[in-house]
């Protein structure tokens, strides 16, 4: 185990010392061996008067343990002096902690610029000048460690501080790119934005969060950046209570706004608006070089794609002109209902004995069956079949769904937002018809690839137009062992089986309106060959798999007959290693509807469950059920709340149950299991089933237990202490 972090031998300044936060990093430094200046100008919060026994309490402090201090009085506007206490009382400086700070509060409206510059002399200039004295003595030694005190306010905004949000803010900027400018030097700056009580925060913070978040559940973080062992640099942090996390700039997918023809325009920009600020897919840029980069990028492949589609339509190939079209990304967001009615469309019946992980959101192995991944892919399919492909000529009541492959990078979440891309692979000549290869990647909201699907589709009479006959692009099929059959499974769909898989995302006529099949050629609606699909996955899955649908790789099939919704499927199987090969059979003709088809199943290990079981035994239920209660019963509460809360229940120190107090998204307000029904809880509250009980009677004190241990909180924990009113009210009930 690596020992203690030790500060001997360096010399750490911190300004603004005299009090609150920059006291307890003095102390904590001095007390790992630091020789420490401890600089404050010995004034007000809002910068009025100077003093010397600010600095000199803390420098006693230090020297009565044993430790080594010396104090400096100087404003940091003269950071070279500040610097220059340093360098005489120790012969060096290694780390700067810019703390000093003060506060002007006022409302835009009333903000004057003395108010202004005061405050960004005080915060943004003196950690300048400070930091500037320091610099070329830490380039010498070829070391050095330089933390911004920035603020909450500065990333997020305050009312009332347009100032000092301003100069917090800019103090990340500057921290950003002293990073760059230091690194080869040995110099590492990093940024901070602490929560704790202290002068400046107890304007803007109730009384008890400002006894509750002491400074001495930051400083051990500051500690940690500025040791020679810790390589972080040009990072932004979020510390308090003990808690601390990192902080990045998120980017949005974006949209091009200008046409093929160049066009940009103001309603270009707002036809596309949503895309701009759409975060479903997203990226985390790291550098300004990045940053444009992407830009850059994207720009010459807008231009490259612009060109191609130029020459392909120059050149009056279809099937180049196809190929270099690019259609736009279409998302699809779904919940637990939208699997669960998938599942039902492929024949999911309570008659089977584990039906719940397939038709219960609450089960504990609630599941979405994994060729669900065909239906975000084939949003976009059908509106591209709809608007028509360029080049050619489709008439959409002459389209079949000749073959599907089907790939999942891991397991379908249970509910999400899904983006997919599609593109053309490949369209071969079939004299008869043409067939058009479509590839459909799919991202889920971290912009993680999800699935692959590669949808290979007959449009009738839309051939001879002088193109290839075969494809290197499409995934193969592969015929079934000789042998007979490994193990067999029957099953008999609905008469409504079709009007039911619609709802998941194909609404085709031609599988509901008797008219629209007989304009495509059939005597009556037929089934979708995805439901057929399904069916067929599912077989597999049950026999092979135990149904684990975490070993699911991928699959592959030809649609080669219709099948009429009543018909019975009769899967036939074969194992070959970790390949299963089936062909699907309608047992009331013979016709082969599903055949060259096979599941890819993978031996890796089964990810862990994401939902958390929810128990029948804990005393906390009765608890939100009466808070559920008390909150149908009370008008206006909501409204006076207004905050969502997720409470993390847990037992025995595992996960049990969870909570959701919302008091946002409705006018009422309500209280259910599970997750948010949309969007993020804006605090989040994790405790003991035991420790709840004894929260909302009274017997356990939230400040104690926040401070113990016992109460974790993450989010807006300043709207933690709105939920006293509902456990009072209910405590009366």
């Amino acid at each position: 185990m690596a020992g203690p972090l030790r500060f001997d031998g360096k010399v750490v300044l911190v300004t603004g010392a005299g009090n609150g936060l920059g006291r307890a990093y003095a102390l904590a430094f001095a007390e790992r061996g630091a020789s420490v200046v401890v600089n404050d100008l010995g004034g007000s919060a809002f910068g009025e008067g100077r003093g010397s026994k600010a600095a000199d309490d803390v420098v006693n402090e230090i020297v009565s343990k044993g430790g080594k201090a010396v104090a400096n009085y100087d404003s940091v506007e003269n950071g070279d002096k500040v610097v220059q206490t340093a360098l005489d009382a120790y012969g060096r400086i290694d780390v700067v902690v810019n703390n000093a700070g003060i506060l002007r509060d006022k409302t835009f409206a009333r903000l004057s610029e003395e108010d202004w510059d005061i405050v960004h002399r005080v915060h943004l200039k003196g950690s300048f000048l400070v930091t500037r004295a320091a610099w070329p003595h830490m380039r010498k030694q070829g070391f050095g460690r330089i933390i911004m005190i920035s603020s909450t306010s500065g990333i997020y905004g305050n009312f009332g501080q347009a100032n000092y949000s301003a100069a917090k803010l800019g103090l990340a900027g500057l921290s950003n790119t002293l990073s760059l400018e230091g690194a080869k030097y040995g110099i590492y700056c990093n940024c901070v934005a602490p929560t704790a009580g202290s002068r400046l925060t107890e304007t803007i913070m109730p009384k008890e969060l400002v006894q509750a978040l002491k400074p001495e559940y930051v400083a051990p973080v500051i500690v940690y950046l500025c040791h020679e062992s810790c390589k972080e640099t040009g990072g932004l942090f979020e510390v308090g209570g003990g808690w601390a996390a990192k902080l990045r700039w998120q980017r949005s997918e974006g949209a091009v706004l200008r046409d093929k023809n160049d066009l940009f325009s103001a309603e270009s920009v707002r036809d596309n608006w949503s895309k701009v600020v759409d975060f479903a897919n997203y990226t985390t840029p790291k550098s300004n070089q990045e940053a444009t980069g992407h830009i850059m990028n994207l720009v010459n492949k807008f231009d490259q794609e612009k060109k191609e589609a130029q020459v392909a339509a120059d050149s009056k190939d279809p099937v180049a002109l196809a190929k270099s079209f690019r259609a736009e990304p279409a998302t699809f967001s779904y919940t637990e209902k939208d699997a669960i009615l998938y599942a039902l469309g492929v024949g999911v019946s309570t008659v089977q004995s584990d039906y719940l992980k397939f038709l219960f959101e609450l089960s504990e192995e609630f599941t979405v069956l994994p060729t669900f991944g065909v239906i975000p892919a084939f949003t976009c399919l059908f509106e591209l079949t709809l608007k028509g492909l360029p080049g050619f000529k489709i008439d959409p009541t002459k389209v079949l769904h000749g073959e599907q492959y089907l790939e999942l990078l891991k397991p379908l979440p249970r509910k999400g937002r899904l983006t997919s891309k599609l593109s053309v692979a490949d369209i071969l000549d079939k004299k008869s018809g043409a067939v058009i290869l479509y590839n459909v990647e799919t991202f889920d909201e971290k912009n993680e690839k999800v699935a692959f699907n590669q949808f290979t589709t007959f449009a009738v009479g839309a051939g001879n137009f002088g193109g290839p006959s075969k494809s290197t692009a499409a995934v193969p099929l592969v015929d079934p062992p000789s042998r007979a059959p490994d193990a067999v499974i029957q099953q008999k769909t609905s008469v409504d089986q079709a009007a039911l898989y619609r709802l998941s995302g194909d609404p085709n006529p031609l599988h509901i309106d008797p008219s629209f099949a007989a304009m495509g050629g059939f005597k009556s609606p037929i089934l979708h060959g995805l439901c057929s699909f399904g069916y067929a996955v599912r077989h597999v899955m049950a026999t092979f798999a135990d149904n684990d649908m975490s070993r699911f790789k991928s699959v592959k099939v030809r649609f080669s007959k219709p099948v009429l919704p009543g018909q019975t499927l009769e899967t036939q199987m074969w194992k070959e290693g970790r390949r299963i090969h089936f062909q699907t059979k309608v047992v009331e003709n013979g016709n082969v509807c599903i055949s060259g088809a096979y599941v890819d199943l993978t031996d890796g290990p089964v990810e862990a469950k994401t939902a958390v079981p929810q128990k029948n035994d804990l005393k906390s239920s009765e608890i939100f059920k009466q808070m559920a209660a008390t909150v149908k019963a009370t008008p206006g509460l909501a409204a006076k709340i207004n905050a969502v809360f997720l409470w993390n229940i847990t037992k025995n120190e595992a996960p049990a149950a969870q909570w959701v107090v919302d008091m946002k998204t409705t006018k009422q307000g309500e209280i259910y299991q599970g997750q948010p029904r949309s969007g993020k809880a804006d605090c989040t509250l994790t405790l003991s089933d035991e420790n709840f009980v004894d929260l909302v009677s009274g017997k356990l004190d939230p400040q104690k237990a926040f401070l113990g241990g016992k109460l974790k909180i993450s989010g807006n924990i300043v709207l933690a202490q709105k939920l006293s009113s509902i456990f009072s009210l209910s405590s009366k009930m």
